[in-house]
């Protein structure tokens, strides 16, 4: 797939429309923590996000944008306490008209600058064992699997496990 131009910064209120389309997007992927739909998440509910977010020194919300729209999203969760300061949680969408074309890629590129900046030695996400595209990002970005959650989900009646995957920075 062609790789399109990303520009990817820290999400902004007037992202709030363009952030609950893409996460709403990546969630009907059905690869996400919340179901396709499950969450309902409202431009108003975005915008409370953007600003929860960006108030707390210890995480980040960045936007990747594509010709001015919201093609994804990556949200990195701080802990101030002292034996976890050094760590951040990860969760990242794509929204399905742009997987494939670099955007997760910037997104990741943007939150090793972020963490280096916030001095971060951790890096770390959970995914669904059958998200195989989001597995292999992961680890061409440098993640690693550190172990299974098994049975962690219950996805249309089946459990399925979970990849507890990190980064050392």
């Amino acid at each position: 797939m062609a790789r399109v131009n990303v520009r990817v910064r820290q999400a902004v209120i007037e992202d709030a429309s363009g952030l609950a389309e893409a996460v709403a997007s990546a969630e009907a992927s059905g690869m996400m923590l919340f179901a396709p739909g499950e969450r309902g998440m409202t431009e108003e509910s975005a915008a409370s996000m953007i600003r929860r977010l960006g108030e707390d020194p210890a995480s980040v919300l960045l936007v990747a944008h594509v010709a001015g729209r919201v093609a994804g999203y990556l949200i990195a969760r701080g802990d101030g306490t002292a034996r976890t300061s050094h760590r951040a949680y990860i969760v990242v969408g794509v929204h399905a008209e742009y997987r494939g074309k670099g955007v997760g890629r910037a997104l990741f590129g943007a939150l090793d600058e972020w963490a280096a900046g916030q001095r971060l030695h951790r890096l770390e996400l959970t995914v669904i064992s059958e998200n195989e595209a989001g597995v292999a990002l992961y680890q061409r970005m440098g993640f690693e699997i550190e172990g299974v959650k098994r049975d962690s989900l219950l996805i249309d009646g089946e459990f399925v496990d979970e990849y507890y995957m990190a980064k050392l920075m």
